[in-house]
């Protein structure tokens, strides 16, 4: 038996070819939305790498041309900052014993207006803040001052007593 002709076999093998890809079609559609993210992802990953990697030349090159500060000016240090009169919540006696401070900070009384006062997150406090007189915010500050001195509390507390007495 003599061979069909290859333009016949080629177009056989192509109709089969085209059969089997149709029989997978539906596998691959499945699958096609995550490839097509995975792919978008890999790209941006790869820009992304190339722009940095741009950057990092540009800056070795203008290296030259601009000394780097030893100290940028927003830089700062514990040892830099100036002593801050809240840390020191003992009087003469305690000669600066972090001990001292914080048992009399713990054994000092919880603020009347807000027993729970020292619990509360930042959000439950901005809750409760609008039913507090102003005398009630006031013992809150002089409490969060002398105790844990945390700065979003006490700033939280300033705006609320200061909107208070502007009124």
């Amino acid at each position: 038996m003599k061979p069909l002709p290859l333009p016949v076999r080629l177009a056989a093998g192509l109709a089969v070819t085209a059969v089997e890809q149709a029989r997978k079609l539906p596998q691959q559609l499945a699958g096609l939305p995550v490839t097509v993210v995975s792919e978008a992802l890999q790209l941006s990953m790869r820009v992304q790498q190339t722009v940095t990697e741009l950057a990092i030349k540009g800056d070795d090159a203008l290296s030259v041309l601009r000394p780097v500060d030893d100290e940028p000016e927003w830089a700062t240090f514990d040892e830099d900052e100036p002593d801050d009169p809240a840390d020191d919540l003992g009087g003469p006696d305690d000669d600066g014993d972090p001990w001292a401070r914080e048992e009399r900070a713990l054994a000092a009384e919880p603020p009347a207006a807000l027993p729970d006062y020292d619990a509360l997150t930042l959000p439950q406090l901005r809750a409760k803040l609008r039913s507090l007189t102003a005398e009630e915010l006031e013992q809150l500050l002089a409490h969060e001052r002398t105790h844990a001195a945390r700065p979003e509390f006490t700033g939280m507390l300033t705006r609320r007593l200061a909107n208070l007495k502007d009124r």
